[in-house]
């Protein structure tokens, strides 16, 4: 059994190293911030994948889930970690496309899932919580039952709400920025 706590601050080590950027940067979202939380810094390093992938599968198995994924770019890094730990044994990965292929199958949902497999939506990064709803959209509409979602790193901008009200489910941050940068000028 993988010591939980050890993993998020592991994760929230990581992530003020080598994801927390400051310098003004527009986000996905068109509003402009003075820091950037690169979740993907973290996630695509030994130690931060390893962390991130405990702690979503522990959450997947919690909920009961048998399959994790989300919006292509930000669930990749996050979904094959909660797979490629001891425990995800048991649990696949998807993504969501931005848009349906024009060929082959023709999918949204890409991975070895199917209507009727509960899920846990992952995504790297949740600012206004858009493309994680529009993700969440998708899966519904493949007829996956969405168990929750989990977002590495939530900025604390109101994404929380959209998510839940899309999912219908329960909805959880393994960090907060509130954690990653205690101190910036933003802060409520």
């Amino acid at each position: 059994m993988p010591d939980l706590d050890a993993a998020k601050q592991a994760l929230l080590a990581e992530l003020r190293e080598h994801s927390l950027i400051l310098g003004e940067v527009t986000l996905a979202s068109g509003a402009v911030a003075q820091y950037y939380v690169d979740a993907r810094r973290t996630l695509m390093r030994p130690q931060g994948f390893h962390a991130a992938g405990e702690l979503i599968a522990a959450m997947a198995h919690e909920l009961g889930a048998e399959a994790v994924g989300g919006p292509a770019t930000a669930a990749i890094p996050p979904a094959c970690a909660a797979i490629a730990v001891p425990g995800g044994e048991d649990l696949v990965a998807f993504f969501v496309r931005s848009q349906r292929k024009e060929h082959g199958l023709q999918r949204w949902v890409e991975g070895p899932v199917a209507a009727g497999v509960r899920c846990l939506v992952v995504e790297d990064t949740v600012t206004t919580g858009g493309s994680t709803a529009t993700a969440i959209g998708r899966v519904q509409e493949e007829g996956l039952e969405v168990a929750g979602v989990v977002a590495v790193v939530d900025r604390l901008a109101g994404g929380a709400e959209k998510i839940e009200a899309a999912a219908e489910a329960p909805y959880r941050a393994l960090v907060t920025i509130d954690e990653i940068y205690p101190d910036r000028p933003d802060r409520g």
